[in-house]
């Protein structure tokens, strides 16, 4: 009898310091899942934002608003003669004010100025030609050249932050239970997640 005592009081002592391991351990869980998310909030929005702009590269540019339009020039150009003060004159001739930058000619008939922001290209012969503007665009710019790894120390900031997704994304499978974790709703939605990159797989890559 004092055995069976010895093993029940035994197995009531291991259920118990079981019991407290696994809140210590879902508490902990829980605790480095709220973390990571709020210290890397802003990389998510960064990696995010950026990652639609680029995912869209073939409908517009994500980082610039390029603006195009045709100019006229009555001047006469002369390329031998031709020098800075001429071509801030051309400038506000076709009605741009942007400050003067350079000058060259890319061959015998044509004329590219530089201005701030931009450029503008002149047929010597015609006098006609294409102005461009480059400016950024606001907030996308900004993530765009995050995303694209700058230096050294922000790629390996940006290793920590992918090993802190695959950490989110593991801790967060362990956040809720009972029906609404894995035992069935957790389960149903991750299997659905794992099946579509599956799918686009076997439709479109092997």
């Amino acid at each position: 009898m004092k055995g069976e005592k010895w093993v029940k009081k035994l197995n009531s002592h291991l259920l118990l310091l079981k019991t407290d391991m696994g809140k210590k351990l879902r508490k902990f869980n829980r605790a480095t899942h709220r973390d990571l998310g709020y210290f890397f909030v802003a990389m998510i929005l960064i990696y995010s934002l950026s990652g639609i702009a680029i995912n869209h590269l073939d409908d517009w540019d994500p980082s610039y608003v390029v603006n195009k339009w045709e100019v006229k020039t009555s001047k006469k150009i002369d390329k031998n003669s031709f020098d800075k003060e001429q071509a801030k004159a051309l400038l506000k001739d076709m009605d741009i004010d942007d400050p003067f930058r350079k000058f060259y000619f890319p061959n015998d008939n044509r004329l590219k100025i530089f201005f701030k922001g931009g450029n503008v290209i002149i047929d010597l012969q015609t006098g006609q030609g294409r102005a461009e503007t480059l400016k950024r665009r606001a907030i996308f710019h900004t993530v765009n050249w995050l995303h694209y790894n700058p230096n050294v120390y922000w790629k390996w900031f940006s290793d920590i932050f992918a090993v802190a997704l695959i950490i989110l994304a593991i801790s967060g499978l362990f956040i809720l239970r009972g029906k609404n974790g894995l035992k069935w709703r957790g389960t149903i939605l991750m299997t659905l997640g794992i099946l579509l990159p599956l799918i686009f797989l076997m439709l479109f890559y092997f």
